[in-house]
């Protein structure tokens, strides 16, 4: 299995910087160089426990559909999604966000296994590990500036 573990700071509250990171339209806007589209269950607005999304977009070449499902949260202060369905063998993805001061710690705990055994493990080492670190990095660039141009 492999896990990525990033901290963003962001120079705005915690509810805002919160409420970005559930809301679909800006996750879109994020990942535009794969095409990324919620298709069904939430498609617009801020995703909320239990619900679930499916995202359909081209990855490393191949068009993918992934459902998450929204099984934990606490506002403001975490949630959390597990594909339900999709090409990984398992994907969990952390969002955990504390106030400091006048700005968010976002702290995103990424843990995902892709299939085919021992290939799957190389391929997650030699590439997909940094795909992935790379996708969230993009998303993460993305709420930061975004929430920080809230800020009045």
């Amino acid at each position: 299995m492999s896990k990525i573990h990033l901290t963003t700071i962001i120079n705005a509250d915690i509810q805002t910087v919160f409420d970005l990171s559930r809301d679909i339209g800006l996750h879109e806007k994020s990942t535009y160089k794969t095409g990324e589209k919620a298709i069904a269950g939430r498609t617009s607005g801020l995703i909320e426990l239990g619900e679930t999304v499916t995202w359909k977009a081209k990855h490393l070449g191949f068009l993918q559909t992934h459902t998450s499902q929204i099984t934990a949260m606490i506002k403001p202060y975490h949630f959390t999604d597990i594909m339900m369905k999709g090409t990984f063998k398992s994907f969990k993805h952390q969002h955990l966000f504390r106030q400091e001061g006048k700005k968010t710690v976002m702290t995103d705990v990424l843990e995902f296994e892709s299939p085919f055994g021992i290939i799957g493990k190389i391929f997650n080492t030699l590439f997909l590990k940094n795909y992935m670190q790379n996708f969230l990095l993009a998303r993460n660039s993305l709420i930061k500036s975004t929430a920080e141009r809230c800020i009045i």
